[in-house]
This record gives structure tokens, sequence and C-alpha cells, in this order.
């Protein structure tokens, strides 16, 4: 290899090793946003949001804040219905409906349904038609009065009955889990061997 030859080659290796290799970006900073949500019903409760040694508290329907790695809760503020659907509502539009649930009452120591409860029926059966849900718990429930075994039978009887009003509307039986809690779990607290009649019901769960 001549001389010649050999000088431009030390120079191309000399100018490659002196040549500043790039440097890749650094990572962007994970960025979101917290927002407190009303249920259905409109209520809220509260989250604490926390990082970087500081944290901030939501209460209000719709307040949020922003948050980046490294570094503490941004300040609160209250979002429009429009921002919020904007940022969330696909999300929001893809959730499942909550649950319904209905209380149906009892005559004393029957499986009969009172006269306003047996009206109630019709918007039960319309909530199930409107919603096709793919289960419906139907519980029946006792007044503490007589024993424990005989009250499971009878708050049994009385889901039952609600089952087969439902079959006879149209309601497939397949989705009606049928259970019976006897004179347990009280929806009004009493002492032993108490006539309470909003204890003597059926509660409807539609999911």
């Amino acid at each position: 290899m001549s001389r010649r030859i050999a000088a431009c080659l030390a120079v191309l290796l000399f100018a490659a090793s002196c040549a500043t290799v790039p440097q890749a970006p650094p990572p962007a900073k994970a960025r979101g946003t917290f927002i407190l949500l009303p249920d259905d019903q409109g209520k809220t409760g509260a989250i604490t949001v926390s990082g970087a040694g500081g944290e901030r508290l939501l209460t209000k329907p719709r307040e949020a804040l922003g948050v980046e790695a490294g570094n503490p809760p941004g300040d609160t503020f209250i979002m429009t219905e429009k921002e919020v659907n904007a940022q969330v509502g696909p999300v929001l539009n893809a959730l499942p409906p909550p649950p319904l649930q209905f209380v149906l009452y009892f005559l004393h120591d029957t499986a009969d349904l009172t006269v306003e409860s047996r009206k109630r029926m019709r918007e039960v059966v319309r909530t199930i038609r409107d919603r096709a849900p793919v289960d419906v718990s139907v519980v029946g429930h006792t007044d503490t009065v007589g024993d424990k075994e005989y009250n499971y039978r009878l708050s049994f009887k009385r889901a039952q009955a609600v089952a087969a009003l439902l079959a006879t509307e149209g309601v497939d039986p397949s989705i009606l889990d049928i259970a019976s809690h006897g004179k347990d779990n009280p929806l009004v607290p009493t002492g032993d061997q108490v006539p309470e009649p909003r204890n003597r019901r059926v509660e409807i769960t539609v999911r």
C-alpha cells in the first residue's frame, strides 16, 4: 500500500473516531390527568392523589388535576361536562350500565306481594326487557318473627313466587339467580321476634 493511500486511510479513521455519536433524546415524562366523576346518582366520594412529596384531595364532581412523573400533583380545577366527554367519553360509553335494584314487600307470614309491590312488578319487567341483562338476582327475606329454619323456607318461597311472576312475563328463567336469606340481613335492624313489615321483602338486582 502506498504511503499516500495509507495517509488518507489514517485521516479517515481519525475523523471517524472524532465524529460525535448522535445521542437519543431523553424519554418524555409520563403525564396524565385524574378526574373525580359522579356516579349515576350524581354523588361523589373523594380521592387523594400523591407523588413526589405532595398530595391533593379531590372531593367535587368533575374536579381534576394533572400529574407528571417525578413532580408533585398540580393544582385542582373543575372540568366542564364537555371537557370530560372529550377526554374520557368513549371509555365511559363502553362501560356496562350500573345494576338496578328493586325491593318488593309481602304480607305477613305469606308469599303474597302487597298491592303496591304487585304494581311495581310492571316496572321490574319493563327494566329487564329494556336492559336485556345477563343476570337477575332474586333474594328473599323475612322479618325476625319465628325460628330461623321456618323463615329460611318462607323467604325462599317469596323468591320463588317473584321468579314465577317474572317467568310468566317472558323473562328467561335461566338468568334468574334465586336465593334465600331468611331472617338474616334485615333491611331494618330489629331485635328477635319483631314483625317489621319492611323486612318482609324480596330484593331484585338487575345486572
